[in-house]
């Protein structure tokens, strides 16, 4: 049969990026408690496209990820962007892996014990164009983390309580060793008013409503606080952290960002 992708194309545009999105996915994650977690992830696929093709051949990609027999995982990565860049005799290939994660919470008072879900991402891209020393996967971890949030500004000037909110606290870095993403977790739930916990009994809530009034924080505090403790870590070569507070009294949401390297530049 006639194939249609490997035609010429004359209009010498070359395309960064050409592949599938939103492909249903079970793969295998690290889990630092029960050393691995089976999770459904939403795979994008992506590889460079010459400017003298078509189109590419989009089976492939899922030919690929089928090769690995629901077995993708963290390790085999690298040896996935390869397979892509083969196939594909392409220079550069991407993979964009979100996928909820799961981890086993338990109240501060009553020790009631439940699951609370973390959305996270893996970004990693391939390029065989890069010389050796530098060839390699670039690869990023992602994680969002609700928490919550107590007005410093509110708890200063009211009389009586003080206005809070659910917020989300995403950290992306670069590593240079493994950082299990429930350390990430950690450290953004301890910059935070308070962890959120998806089971909480009466004496919880009394718990974590005094923790958030005790500790408050802007949405500048949380960003920067993690911003030091990610600093002191020698596995971690770069991060991008932000926080988004779904305010609760106005009709916007409060935000900020510190990337790292920011303020030497």
């Amino acid at each position: 049969m006639k194939d249609i992708q490997n035609n010429h194309d004359d209009r010498r545009i070359p395309i960064k990026k050409a592949g599938i999105k939103h492909l249903r996915y079970p793969i295998v994650v690290l889990d630092r408690k029960n050393k691995s977690q089976h999770t459904v992830a939403d795979l994008n696929m992506y590889v460079d496209l010459p400017h003298n093709f078509k189109g590419t051949h989009m089976s492939r990609f899922v030919e690929i990820i089928n090769s690995f027999q629901g077995k993708v995982s963290v390790h085999k990565l690298d040896h996935l962007l390869k397979e892509m860049i083969q196939k594909f005799d392409s220079e550069i290939a991407h993979l964009e892996i979100k996928f909820p994660y799961f981890l086993e919470k338990t109240a501060p008072v009553s020790g009631s014990v439940s699951q609370m879900k973390y959305d996270c991402a893996l970004t990693a891209a391939l390029d065989a164009t890069k010389k050796d020393g530098n060839k390699g996967i670039d690869l990023i971890m992602e994680v969002a983390v609700p928490v919550t949030t107590l007005c410093p500004c509110s708890k200063e000037i009211s009389d009586k309580g003080a206005h809070n909110q659910r917020s989300v606290v995403t950290i992306k870095c670069r590593t240079n060793a493994l950082v299990w993403l429930e350390e990430l977790i950690e450290v953004a739930e301890s910059e935070a008013s308070s962890p959120i916990y998806p089971l909480l009994k009466r004496e919880d809530e009394k718990k974590v409503t005094e923790m958030a009034y005790d500790n408050p924080r802007f949405a500048e505090d949380i960003v920067r606080g993690i911003a030091v403790k990610l600093k002191k870590d020698s596995r971690i070569t770069w991060f991008e952290v932000e926080t988004e507070n779904f305010e609760s009294i106005h009709d916007h949401n409060a935000y900020a960002q510190v990337v790292s390297g920011f303020a030497e530049e």
